[in-house]
């Protein structure tokens, strides 16, 4: 089955588990789980095909439950490894340069996003492209507590191996889904950018609504005036 404009054909999630096997699976999930290289790789669809071709008994045929163990193992790891990473670097990949595969920009955003959602980040990102490989290295950065780290790295790593693995199971099944991975494919990389989509947009508010009130949340100087006339 070719790809379809998902991105160069060895990014395709059925051509990499034709050649790598459940190995390549792990591989993936672990790189693109805290890794710096691995933000490009196709981890929602990776996983959602790798429970269709469990299921089916195409490729894989590897139990679902251990399949999930390992993902979920694979995916801990990496951001365990993202983890130490960020606490030995430090401040100096807020100074690294551009490359061809490393952006400011994405460190950036996913230290904005850390900020505001805080320890759950790890769990939320999971579900986020290129955030989610940067978040654990932020929490490094940032020196989180390594306790509360693991608790949430364990959380979300089951929550989105899984999780995304058995909804591919489930799906797997029906007759459509099967008939039309392609499409399936598309539509979870285009819900993959929902969350984005939604920051965006609230950010948008948030900014429409500080220049409304001049950045201070307090009435407009012209409201003080009249209630003064009034006093007169």
């Amino acid at each position: 089955m070719e790809s379809l404009a998902l991105g160069p054909s060895w990014l395709d999630p059925e051509t990499l588990i034709d050649s790598f096997g459940l190995i390549g699976v792990l591989i993936v999930v672990f790189a693109e789980s805290g890794l710096l290289i691995g933000f490009f790789l196709p981890g929602d669809s990776l996983l959602f095909t790798t429970g269709m071709l469990v299921s089916t008994g195409q490729y894989l045929h590897t139990p679902l439950w251990l399949t999930c163990l390992l993902v979920v193992l694979a995916a801990v790891l990496g951001d365990q490894v993202g983890y130490l990473f960020g606490r030995k670097v430090g401040p100096s990949l807020f100074r690294r340069p551009d490359s061809r595969l490393f952006k400011q920009e994405n460190v950036e955003k996913a230290h904005a996003f850390f900020e505001k959602h805080g320890p759950k980040s790890l769990v939320l990102a999971r579900f986020v492209p290129v955030v989610r490989t940067f978040t654990p290295i932020i929490a490094g950065v940032s020196r989180m507590d390594y306790r509360s780290f693991v608790v949430f790295n364990v959380l979300g790593g089951v929550l989105w191996g899984a999780g995304v693995t058995l909804l591919g199971a489930g799906l797997g099944k029906v007759a459509f889904v099967r008939e039309n991975i392609e499409l399936m494919l598309v539509a979870i990389v285009l819900l993959s950018v929902v969350p984005i989509a939604i920051e965006f947009l609230r950010s948008r508010r948030a900014a429409a609504r500080s220049a409304e009130t001049g950045g201070t949340g307090t009435p407009p100087p012209t409201a003080q005036g009249h209630g003064r006339h009034a006093k007169r």
